[in-house]
């Protein structure tokens, strides 16, 4: 019997490395204020709105919006009667109307502004610094 000798050659392969990436330059944050409205009638909603963006306008600000956001309708049923007449019923609804409005950039004088702002009552404000 004869044995059979294999050779097996090692490959070598010459493995570079890849160079180092080079990280970005911090970038400037963009620093962003965005003011959600609420109220249940929308004349009075609009000039809120209109009050709050002639107010930044004031301090030469860079405005987004107003975006009108989807109206929530909450409605309610309720039997006219009180204790028979199942059938008759009568129906109410409140509509909260809503805008968004985003100030890119906003100076501290600004910001003092809109909080010494005086806006009707029935406006709701959220104000977000993003």
């Amino acid at each position: 019997m004869t044995a059979t000798a294999t050779t097996t050659k090692a490959v070598t392969k010459k493995v570079t490395k890849a160079p180092k990436a080079v990280k970005p330059a911090k970038a400037v944050e963009i620093q962003k204020l965005r003011i959600r409205v609420r109220a249940y009638e929308s004349k009075v909603l609009d000039a809120s709105v209109k009050q709050i963006i002639d107010t930044a306008r004031r301090f030469e600000a860079t405005i987004l919006g107003p975006i009108p956001l989807p109206t929530e309708i909450k409605k309610y049923t309720v039997n006219r009667s009180t204790f028979i007449y199942k059938n008759a019923r009568e129906q109410f609804e409140m509509r909260v109307h809503k805008r968004l409005i985003d100030i890119v950039n906003p100076q501290p004088k600004l910001i003092e502004a809109l909080t010494n702002l005086s806006l009707p009552s029935g406006v709701d404000i959220d104000v977000k610094m993003a």
